[in-house]
């Protein structure tokens, strides 16, 4: 009997040998360069859209990495932060430096298409990592794809279909666009017609402001002799918020014509207050209050920011966590094995439904569409919309666009 004991304890203990050898080869194996894991949160900290990016978009970066245990495969995770200031050649040069010298892995957020285009370019020449989540081009996973940069949230085809195909459903049938004179305002009003069209609607006009219009007055009055049942705000901050708001000062609603915002978030609702936007239609990839899941993570946000995440800051908690379990699975931080173990995963987490990453390198999900409540509709801080329905991803996004090399 002692011998058998004995031979038991051996066999224990040469087990724990085994098990400790293995977990030092799986160490040895893992192939992290510099000994740590650094991912730099590249976004607008000062700009028009600081407070649906910036400081939150970090913050979120910074949930996932504690999350997370603020290591993987025993290596320590970095964040660092810069300002694009929302110019191309800027957010082009902190890349270039965070790739070459700073010893960045992944590069994150990145609003206004033109930035994230050029940040792209330096990812390619770099063959590092880079996840867009407010670059809503969708030329981004088309002509311009890449094997080195992801679209994690949206893309102006993705709220196109899930405004104009939902409105239009709904009776909204003939359209006038008051439309950002941009590149990404450009898609919106022209991803939005074709659905508008292909649906049986009409378009009656545009109007095109430019950036940062402070007095929208005339354009609102252009749509308004239109007669259009619906007016389409196609661009983003910080005309949105102008333009709602003067249409709501000039009795847009009152004349029973309806709001339709391409791109519209939680915070531009805010800053306006529902007075001014209620009755205002838009899709949206993520809401706060939509389930437990949605309002457990974002009333741990609202306690680092004191404001409600936006889809862009909640997509970036999502990627992170994406990002880092590839990272773990993978045992390496090299861009291409990262992003082939990201796509075999599913994605359904506190941002996602039904998420995928696509050969394309576009994160695929569900969307949904809601109407700003009234003042008298909302019944505690922050609740803003009524979910009228969900867009299922692939009816969204559409299928992968043979423009892109990826797919081919």
């Amino acid at each position: 009997m002692l011998a058998k004991h004995l031979f038991s304890k051996h066999l224990l203990f040469c087990g724990a040998c085994v098990a400790a050898l293995m977990s030092q080869a799986a160490q040895v194996s893992a192939q992290v360069s510099d000994d740590i894991v650094k991912i730099g949160v590249l976004t607008d900290m000062t700009g028009p859209s600081a407070s649906a990016n910036g400081p939150g978009s970090a913050a979120a970066a910074q949930m996932a990495i504690d999350d997370f245990g603020g290591k993987v495969l025993g290596k320590p995770i970095a964040l660092i932060t810069g300002d694009t200031q929302n110019k191309p050649d800027i957010g082009a040069g902190i890349a270039r430096r965070w790739y070459d010298t700073e010893q960045v892995d992944v590069i994150l957020d990145v609003p206004v298409s033109a930035v994230g285009l050029a940040v792209q370019n330096i990812a390619n020449d770099k063959k590092k990592l880079f996840i867009t989540h407010a670059t809503g081009t969708a030329d981004f996973h088309g002509k311009y794809c890449s094997p080195y940069a992801i679209q994690w949230v949206f893309d102006t085809h993705a709220l196109a279909v899930g405004t104009a195909q939902e409105v239009v459903k709904r009776g909204g049938d003939t359209w006038f666009f008051i439309t950002d004179d941009y590149a990404f305002g450009h898609s919106l009003e022209r991803d939005a017609s074709e659905v508008i069209v292909k649906n049986g609607g009409k378009v009656l006009g545009s109007v095109r402001p430019p950036f940062a219009t402070s007095d929208p007055s005339s354009f609102i009055l252009q749509a308004q002799a239109s007669k259009a049942k619906i007016i389409g705000i196609a661009g983003g901050p910080p005309n949105n918020i102008n333009e709602i708001k003067a249409a709501s000062e000039f009795g847009v609603f009152q004349g029973g014509q309806s709001l339709a915002g391409l791109l519209v978030l939680i915070t531009d609702v805010h800053a306006l207050g529902l007075q001014a936007a209620q009755g205002l239609l838009l899709t949206t990839s993520f809401y706060w209050d939509m389930d437990d899941k949605t309002r457990e993570w974002s009333k741990r946000y609202f306690a680092k920011m004191k404001q409600m995440p936006t889809m862009w800051q909640a997509g970036v908690y999502s990627a992170t966590m994406h990002y880092l379990n590839a990272v773990q699975a993978t045992g390496s931080d090299e861009a291409l094995k990262i992003t082939a173990k990201m796509r075999e995963a599913p994605i359904e987490d506190a941002f996602a439904r039904h998420g995928k990453l696509r050969a394309d390198n576009l994160m695929v999900h569900d969307l949904v569409l809601v109407q700003v409540k009234s003042p008298a509709e909302s019944k505690y801080p922050w609740d803003y919309y009524k979910v009228l329905t969900t867009i299922p991803g692939e009816q969204a996004f559409g299928p992968p666009n043979p423009e892109c090399s990826l797919v081919r």
